[in-house]
């Protein structure tokens, strides 16, 4: 025992079958199924990634008003496709992380935190190196030539950001003025349904039920199209069979409405006409002449000439014939 213990070939035979048993393990390991398996999934995630990123196209058909679209519409529409569901779902959850994170986490405050210790670190580093080694560590970490942002890769990201918020732009445009009915009314019924549950539900609550059903609900269509555009198209058919009776009754009343209308239009038009007529035939009044009569001039008494004389004057007139006599 000893012996052996003693015997450096001995030791260094073990080492290296300990190695070589290392080494064939890890060789298992990385040619087993586990491994083959996680290194087919990593290629086709990342070709999954590589085709989201090639469909950022501008679309060939333009929007409503004749201007085109931007590439971020191919790409939105790709990614909640479900076309590539790896990239889908990393998506997916990566929102959701998010969500979460801004929720539970105080980002702010944990920035706060990471720098005044970074910056505390590389200020120790650098006083201790220059006390005792006379040269400080933050100098032998500082890189020859800082790092600036190119101009090339700055126009690139300012031109998606430009494009990403014309995206958005133009998507509350085409909702507003009703581009597609169907979006707008499902936007219209979001927007009523978020008015009363932000009473009982947090916002971020309402970030995540939104984004779920961004994801969720062109995954359970794409799914179930068969069955769903069988159901939609019965409904259609209902409500194309009920708005084209709707129609037919209101065509009918209409008519109907319609002929009575000129049906006592008619009467109070004859009415009129045989009122106007009547005033047009009727004799006009014509002066009448005053009534002939056979009486004579001499028939009637002669007028007095003389003077009119007062009633003493004549009542003495009348007694002098009496005296007279």
């Amino acid at each position: 025992m000893a012996d052996s213990a003693s015997d450096p070939t001995a030791n260094g035979s073990s080492a290296d079958t300990l190695k070589g048993n290392a080494q064939t393990a890890y060789n298992q390991i990385a040619t087993g199924p586990v491994a083959q398996n996680v290194k087919n999934q990593s290629a086709k995630t990342t070709a999954e990634f590589s085709n989201l990123a090639n469909a950022r196209q501008t679309p060939s058909q333009p929007a409503a008003t004749g201007q085109p679209l931007t590439h971020y519409h191919s790409f939105f529409s790709e990614l909640l496709s479900w076309n590539n569901p790896r990239a889908s779902a990393i998506a997916y959850a990566s929102v959701v992380s998010l969500i979460f994170v801004a929720r539970y986490l105080d980002v702010i405050r944990y920035t706060f935190k990471l720098t005044y210790l970074a910056l505390g670190v590389t200020v120790l580093a650098e006083v201790a190196g220059k006390t005792i080694l006379g040269n400080g560590l933050a100098t032998q970490l500082r890189p020859r030539k800082y790092y600036t942002v190119p101009r090339d890769t700055l126009d690139a990201l300012i031109g998606d950001v430009h494009e990403l918020i014309n995206f958005f732009v133009i998507e509350s445009q085409r909702i507003l003025f009703a581009e597609n009915v169907s979006a707008s009314a499902v936007a219209a019924v979001g927007a009523f349904l978020s008015y009363y549950l932000v009473k009982i539900v947090p916002y971020w609550g309402l970030a995540l039920i939104a984004s779920t059903l961004l994801f969720f609900v062109p995954l359970v269509y794409s799914t179930n199209q068969e069955l769903i555009d069988h159901h939609i198209k019965q409904a259609s058919d209902v409500v194309n069979s009920q708005t084209e009776q709707l129609r037919q009754v209101a065509s009918r009343h209409t008519s109907q409405a319609t002929e009575i209308t000129k049906q006592y239009m008619g009467d109070y038009t004859a009415k009129a006409q045989q009122m106007l007529r009547g005033r047009s035939t009727s004799p006009e009044a014509v002066p009448k002449s005053a009534p002939q009569s056979n009486l004579k001039e001499s028939d009637f008494p002669q007028a007095p000439k003389g003077e009119f004389k007062s009633s003493e004057e004549s009542a003495k007139g009348e007694e002098e014939p009496l005296i007279a006599a």
